[in-house]
């Protein structure tokens, strides 16, 4: 009984002893191979490391080389913007399109505002994204202003050429109720026939891109079909927008009625907005519904592009790419 006893009590021992050394071992091989692992881990990264140093050298050189190179012909842009003169705008933009001056509705608006007013300006391709990321955009004495709608208000209390002065209260609330239908709502039915329904093939055949942009047409696409869903006018099916865009289009046309401008017979900015949009059907929108809807229910609306065409753009065919003759 009394080794019995004996027995029990060391065996106790031996089990506590065992039970606290265990998890002390497995703390202790763990640690050896987890620096045996790191150890092995460090010495690899130090050979590829010593194995690709000169590729990772060489990737930052250039990669440095071409940001300075960049930020250099920047600021040798932005030197010679500020020196064109005082007061000059320079107006920076897409490239001019084979059939109008621009494939993009602001730029045409802008322009045509441009002279309107007579303000003095030159155009700019190198950088046609301006500081919010849009087109167009200006430089003014060493400015950089975004925005079409932005500029024409700063260059119209500028220039004092604010040419809605002499509407009535009423008549400035129905333009600017229109504008932002043609700029915020009509625009988004035109987006949604040129990249989604055309699948950018109006784009292609309206202005001059490089064989190699073709291959980023579906990927635009693609960026295009999301942010349209986002704004909301993508989740309609492109009949309820077709419908949507002639509902826009019908609006102006009865507004116009037989007037010369959309506010009697005298222009405003409203018919920069206005024509700026439109243009895109006219001239860059082959073969699309709105097309269909300008030759044969809206006809006076297609008779103010000409007019507007004709009273603000008489070298209309000289700022096409490439130029036309006068005569055509």
């Amino acid at each position: 009984m009394f080794l019995y006893d004996c027995f029990q009590h060391r065996w106790k021992h031996w089990a506590c002893f065992l039970t606290r050394a265990v998890p002390t071992w497995q703390m202790a091989w763990s640690a050896l191979t987890g620096r045996t692992s790191m150890k092995i881990a460090g010495k690899g990264l130090k050979i590829l490391w010593w194995k690709l140093q000169p590729l990772v050298v060489a990737a930052v050189v250039v990669v440095g080389a071409i940001r300075i190179t960049t930020y250099i012909k920047r600021q040798n842009r932005r030197k010679k913007w500020n020196n064109a003169g005082k007061d000059f705008v320079v107006l920076h933009m897409f490239p001019r399109g084979h059939f109008s001056p621009s494939l993009s509705p602001f730029v045409v608006k802008l322009e045509t505002y441009l002279r309107m007013a007579e303000i003095p300006y030159q155009v700019d391709y190198d950088e046609p994204f301006g500081p919010k990321g849009k087109c167009p955009w200006i430089t003014l004495n060493g400015e950089e202003i975004g925005d079409s709608q932005l500029i024409m208000e700063r260059l119209g209390s500028m220039y004092n050429k604010n040419f809605s002065s002499a509407l009535t209260q009423e008549q400035k609330a129905v333009a600017q109720a229109m504008r932002i239908m043609v700029d915020e709502h009509l625009v988004w039915c035109l987006v949604v026939w040129r990249y989604i329904v055309d699948g950018g093939r109006s784009l292609l055949a309206c202005m001059e891109w490089p064989r190699f942009t073709r291959l980023f047409i579906p990927r635009l696409k693609y960026k295009i079909e999301k942010v349209a869903k986002l704004q909301g006018i993508g989740r309609h099916s492109s009949t309820e927008v077709e419908e949507m865009g002639r509902k826009d289009i019908a609006a102006l046309s009865v507004y116009l009625g037989n007037n010369q401008y959309m506010m009697g017979d005298n222009p405003t900015e409203l018919d920069c907005s206005v024509f700026g949009m439109l243009s895109q059907i006219v001239w860059n929108s082959p073969n699309s519904p709105y097309i269909r809807m300008f030759n044969s229910e809206f006809t006076n609306l297609n008779a103010y592009c000409q007019h507007m065409k004709e009273k603000f753009w008489p070298d209309w065919n000289e700022c096409l790419k490439p130029p036309l003759p006068s005569s055509q």
